[in-house]
Order: structure tokens, then sequence, then C-alpha cells
């Protein structure tokens, strides 16, 4: 046994030179992997780093400017508020609470296959003109003579506040309503006792988001200004502060 073991250890210090060394290569290549598949890793983690500061690249900087209405409301609305009206605390002031844009496409949905295709075609037409995707509303119940079950998609609706509501309405004032035809101003009596003010246009194109090339059909939408005024005077004062144009009917009368 002794002769045994005096011979595996000379056999250990005669071992070549070159084994001894590929083998320190093998354990420096790193993890187990051998050194190839080490030096293929450290290729491709330069290239992962650069792809993350592309996309944070891409992201934007600094908060979302104020819209021009918010900063108006503030510096003139309502001082003209309180001077006409007497408001004797800041929080009496009339202000916008939401706008609510709405489109009736019961009529393509008993229309098969091709009105479907019409009311997605109103839904997208929709996104763009409020920069929010609408909601579709169905049928409560069903109407024999409009051939309407319950449950068929038979409208459109969009729900605006913050921000986006007074990017709306400043897009509507500066250039939805200049592009409508023979516009002569909006009636000033469409105004409910809470001061809310609905009123409509016959044709999307009006809005210079749509792309009038690829309209196929005209559909009209329905909007509703909704404010937290005490009565119809102060929501009509209020919409005119912003720049609303209502039509003067005291010319028609004279």
């Amino acid at each position: 046994m002794a002769k045994e073991e005096k011979d595996k250890k000379d056999a250990g210090e005669h071992k070549p030179k070159g084994e001894k060394k590929a083998g320190g290569e093998k354990k420096a290549g790193g993890g187990g992997g051998g050194g190839e598949k080490g030096d293929k890793a450290r290729q491709k983690r330069p290239q992962a780093t650069a792809k993350v500061e592309i996309d944070e690249g891409t992201e934007p900087k600094g908060p979302i400017p104020t819209p021009r209405l918010v900063e108006k409301y503030k510096a003139d609305v309502t001082a003209g508020m309180k001077q006409k009206f007497g408001y004797t605390n800041m929080l009496e002031i009339p202000r916008l609470d939401k706008v609510v844009i709405s489109m009736g496409v019961g009529k393509y949905a008993t229309a098969g296959g091709e009105g479907k295709a019409k009311i997605e075609q109103a839904e997208r037409e929709l996104t763009v003109i409020a920069g929010q995707k609408p909601v579709r509303c169905k049928a409560k119940k069903s109407v024999a003579n409009f051939k309407v079950r319950e449950g068929m998609e038979t409208g459109l609706k969009v729900t605006l506040r913050g921000k986006r509501m007074y990017e709306f309405l400043d897009r509507l004032i500066t250039l939805a309503f200049p592009r409508v035809k023979d516009f002569r101003g909006i009636d000033p009596k469409g105004f409910d006792k809470a001061g809310n003010y609905n009123f409509g246009f016959n044709e999307q194109t009006v809005f210079p988001e749509v792309d009038t090339a690829s309209v196929q059909f005209q559909q009209g939408m329905n909007i509703t200004v909704c404010t937290t005024a005490g009565s119809a005077d102060e929501g009509r004062e209020l919409l005119k502060q912003f720049g609303m144009p209502f039509r003067d009917d005291s010319k028609k009368q004279q």
C-alpha cells in the first residue's frame, strides 16, 4: 500500500505543465461557463446598456405645461366674475367641472358588418378629437320601433377633466368655431338651471385633428360643458369670459 501511494505522489509531481496551465485558463473564464462564453457575455453587456440609454432619452423631460385657459382663469376670469356678481369669497366664483362629448351611432348598430366598421371609424375620430378613448354606451332596453335590442352599442362618450378639458376648450374656441361654415355665434339659450351648457356640431371635420381625406361619412356630436355655477346667467358669463362666441340676439329683435 505504501508503494502504491508513493507511485501516485510521483505521478502528480511529474504532471505536465501544459495541463495545469490549461486548467488555470478555464478557471479564469469564470462561472463554470468556459473562457469563450465569458468573452461573449462581456460583449453583450455594453449593447444592453446602450439600449437602455436610448429608451431613457425618449422620455419627456420636465412637467406638462399649464394650459392657457387655466392661466386666463386665474388672471382675468376670476376678476371679471367677482366684479360683475360681487363675490366676497374666491371659492364662490364658478369654475369648469368637466366636458362631455357624445356621439349617437344607433343607426349603424343595426347595419351589420358595415355598421360595425362605421362605429369603429367614429370611435377613432372621436379619440383624435378628444385625445382620450371614448366609452361605448349600450342600450338599456329593447325598442322595436327603432330595431334596437338590449345591449346594442348605440353611442360613444368621452368625459374630459383637468388639463385635457382646458386644452380641448382652447382648441374648440380658437380653431373649431372659425372653421364652421357661415358661423354667426352659438345659441346663448342652451343653458340649464345649474349653469351647464349644451351645443352640438353637424360634422366632425370642423376639428383640424381629423383628416378630411379619410372621412367616409359625416357624424355629428353633442358637447356639454358642466360648470359649478348656480344659475344660467353665471354660467353664461363664465363661458363668455373664457371667450365662447355667443350669438347676440338683441340685434335681431331691433
